[in-house]
């Protein structure tokens, strides 16, 4: 592909660039009192590179991928589906942001900014096919969200979380820098595709091993996976809840779909060196997860224990190292994504009457009495990440056991499922507060009615409904699944 068609190929990036750079100047101009006009603009330019990704996720059904700049980037139907729900959960959190910055002293003009530059970043990372591509989208996107966990400056916790997020997540670059390092020295090249051609000669070195497992422990920081999770729950309860809500979404996507690529890709010819760090990661995180939030008062804390007991699930359909596993993760992940949205909606709507947040469990005791919708939408949430049937969160679960299971997984498919009923005890304490606790009638807030429609919208997807859309939602899985199989 010459320049030119390389170009055209990253068309959506480009959208996303220059988008960025003019909405920089209007900021420059503007200030902060237009941070809701650019929120808007930057919406619209996430919709219009979503539209772009649209036709390359049906149009490579059963096709070859697209290479751009000499390989550095791979152009197929699961680069696509993984930024459509990059898109999707950046879209979600400049939906959320304004009414949340309102009430904290308005809408930062550099917000949107970031959060489009951002999923440029994601952009590049899900598409890389190359080592180098791969660490200039991670870190594009890492820079980005430093600065969005520390954005409200004159709040302690904020600028606390965007400390420790930036301390620990340069040692994980720096970690996963140096496995790239390692892996380009005893493979001669940092192409994905010239690592597994190297890597499938022979027996994996121990050299090659070495850049293996740091190079799969960096992509561990990114996706929360376990032991590399410390950061997650100060990160997720210090920075702003729109911004926790982002983080839990698009850049989970985006560092789940790479830890997909770099594994089944790059190092694809030796599945039994990755396989058993994946499985480790997996059965520690969904344990730790599980433990972890058993003692949390914080919503947001457990949300950040759920999100890494979630990524261990996700991990196990990885772990299988087929098509059908890798479909079933990215089902999860749909699922995951709008579960998640809606939490961070509910959590939004928890304040007292003087406007200040209530992230306290037990504040939400006999919640049903006195709010009984929103009692109602958050007890579907906690039902929905527990997996308890009928609710489509059950089908996510179901789905990567069955792919463990025909991979021959057995023991890990049985923990997977004996650990589930852990997960299931703190999700079930925070509804038993809700109905069954003293009512403390501390929830006045109100979400407008952009948060309400997306909540609506979420719950009827989560519902029983949702499964009226599994066999769309797993043909677009399965075909980008097989597209990541599917070498040049």
């Amino acid at each position: 592909m010459n320049f030119v068609n390389s170009l055209i190929a990253v068309s959506a990036e480009e959208l996303l660039s220059g988008a960025s750079l003019v909405l920089l100047l209007v900021a420059a101009w503007g200030g902060d009192k237009a941070g809701r006009a650019i929120s808007i603009a930057a919406f619209a330019v996430l919709v219009g590179a979503a539209a772009i990704a649209v036709p390359a996720l049906v149009g490579s059904l059963g096709g070859t991928a697209s290479m751009a700049f000499d390989g550095h980037i791979r152009l197929d139907a699961f680069a696509s589906f993984a930024k459509l729900l990059i898109y999707l959960g950046a879209g979600f959190t400049l939906i959320i942001a304004p009414g949340f910055f309102d009430r904290e002293g308005g809408l930062r003009a550099e917000f949107p900014l970031l959060v489009l530059l951002a999923a440029l970043g994601m952009g590049i990372m899900v598409s890389a096919n190359n080592m180098l591509t791969l660490y200039l989208g991670l870190e594009l996107n890492s820079l980005a969200a430093y600065v969005l966990a520390a954005i409200l400056r004159s709040n302690g916790r904020s600028a606390e979380a965007g400390l420790k997020y930036f301390v620990l997540g340069s040692l994980a670059s720096g970690i996963l820098l140096y496995g790239i390092s390692l892996t380009y020295g005893f493979t001669g090249t940092t192409s994905f595709d010239g690592i597994r051609a190297a890597l499938g000669a022979g027996p994996m070195s121990i050299g090659a091993t070495f850049g293996l497992v740091f190079v799969l422990s960096g992509l561990a920081f990114k996706v929360s996976a376990a032991p590399f999770h410390m950061w997650t729950p100060d990160v997720y309860e210090g920075a702003p809840t729109p911004v926790t809500a982002f983080f839990a979404t698009a850049p989970k996507v985006a560092a789940l779909a790479l830890l997909m690529r770099v594994s089944l890709g790059a190092f694809g010819a030796q599945p039994g060196a990755w396989q058993q760090i994946v499985i480790f990661a997996s059965l520690l995180s969904i344990v730790i997860g599980a433990l972890g939030a058993i003692g949390q008062d914080s919503i947001k804390r457990l949300l950040a224990y759920s999100s890494i007991n979630n990524v261990g699930y996700m991990l196990i359909g990885l772990a299988a190292g087929t098509a059908a596993g890798a479909s079933a993760m990215l089902v999860y992940l749909v699922i995951y994504v709008v579960t998640t949205v809606a939490a961070f909606v509910v959590v939004l709507a928890l304040r007292d009457a003087d406007g200040n947040a209530i992230e306290s469990i037990p504040d939400l005791g006999g919640l049903s009495r006195t709010r009984p919708g929103l009692a109602f939408a958050m007890a579907s949430v906690m039902f929905g990440l527990a997996g308890i049937p009928p609710l489509f969160g059950f089908y996510g679960k179901f789905v990567v056991f069955q792919a463990a299971v025909q991979a021959h997984l057995m023991v890990l498919a049985v923990l997977g499922y004996v650990a589930s009923v852990i997960g299931a005890f703190y999700y079930l304490k925070v509804v038993k507060v809700l109905y069954f606790d003293d009512a403390t009638d501390k929830v006045h807030g109100q979400n407008p009615f952009a948060n309400g429609a997306l909540l609506i919208a979420s719950s009827l997807f989560l519902s029983p409904l949702g499964y009226v859309l599994t066999p769309w939602l797993s043909g677009l899985a399965s075909n980008a699944a097989a597209a990541l199989f599917r070498l040049t």
